[in-house]
């Protein structure tokens, strides 16, 4: 089971912003191996607490994430840290689910990161109850096979980079025939430029007859 919350958005995409968490550690370990390549994972730093993702729209990096929609991921996962949640003054971690590294010495619902580098750490002073109760009324228990929904997103993916290498290869084609005909082109105007050209009267001088000049030609 995985509950999914909304989140405040920005601007047109609002919409496109989701937020989701597992139920338990077990539930976290599907999520770790099959969240998507847009989805950023928070979690409380030092403490135990939810897996919390944010699903941004396409096109979002994870540097514009909007203030308001970022105050919900961290205010959730707060509030789902039976420690972190009667702390003030502490911080949440977060960074890209694809940064997430999972070794088999780990516990269940562990993890560590590929890049230590990608992982941002950011201060939450309390919990704002206004912004958690909000949340949580838009909280949505749903039962997905998240394998067969990663699965179908790298079906789509694999059809669009079909479709952008079709249609490079259109492009590529296009402007070859494009620089062929232009190549043609200038080679018919050369043949045609005037000194090229021999007038009746260079003819004259040249044959005594049109005769000769055909089977000069010839």
């Amino acid at each position: 089971m995985v509950f999914y919350f909304q989140p405040r958005g920005y601007g047109p995409g609002k919409d496109d912003y989701l937020i989701y968490m597992g139920a338990d550690k077990f539930e976290n370990e599907h999520l770790i191996r099959h969240s998507l390549p847009m989805d950023v994972w928070f979690h409380v730093d030092s403490l135990s607490s939810a897996h919390v993702y944010l699903r941004l729209p396409e096109g979002v990096a994870i540097q514009d994430i909007p203030p308001d929609t970022l105050e919900d991921c961290l205010q959730l996962v707060k509030a789902n840290s039976i420690q972190g949640n009667k702390q003030n003054n502490l911080h949440v971690v977060y960074t890209p689910a694809s940064n997430l590294r999972k070794t088999a010495g780990m516990d269940v619902g562990q993890v560590g990161f590929h890049h230590q580098s990608a992982v941002i750490r950011v201060p939450i002073l309390k919990r704002i109850n206004e912004i958690v109760n909000r949340l949580n009324r838009t909280k949505e228990e749903r039962h997905v096979d998240l394998e067969a929904e990663r699965a179908a997103y790298d079906r789509e993916q694999r059809g669009k980079e079909k479709a952008r290498l079709q249609e490079e290869e259109s492009r590529e084609k296009a402007l070859k025939k494009q620089q062929q005909e232009e190549k043609a082109r200038r080679s018919y105007d050369a043949i045609m430029l005037e000194e090229n050209m021999k007038t009746s009267k260079d003819m004259a001088q040249t044959y005594e007859n049109v005769e000769d000049y055909e089977d000069n030609f010839m």
